[in-house]
């Protein structure tokens, strides 16, 4: 991985599909919020936003073994982080 951008987006990416989980229960705004961020980073990192994802593209051959577990140690914190801010902000 040469620069911090892809696991930015994926940072980003899983926070806010998880943000729009917790905080609303309307499906169609989920979906909204989930195709949006798909194509904003899909060109990036490959959008996987979330562990199993990424455990997906490193058996298929698209991730080392090192950007497999970056993408999910970040994935995780912003999950985490995710849960927080709503738990913050409710």
């Amino acid at each position: 991985m040469k620069t911090v951008l892809p696991l930015l987006a994926e940072y980003l990416g899983t926070f806010l599909i998880s943000l729009a989980l917790l905080s609303s229960s309307n499906v169609l705004f989920v979906g909204v919020i989930f195709t949006v961020i798909l194509y904003l980073i899909l060109p990036v990192s490959g959008a996987a936003i979330n562990p199993a994802i990424s455990l997906l593209y490193y058996l298929k051959g698209s991730l080392g073994v090192r950007e497999a577990i970056l993408y999910s140690v970040i994935q995780v914190i912003a999950a985490v982080s995710s849960y927080y801010t709503y738990a913050y902000l409710a």
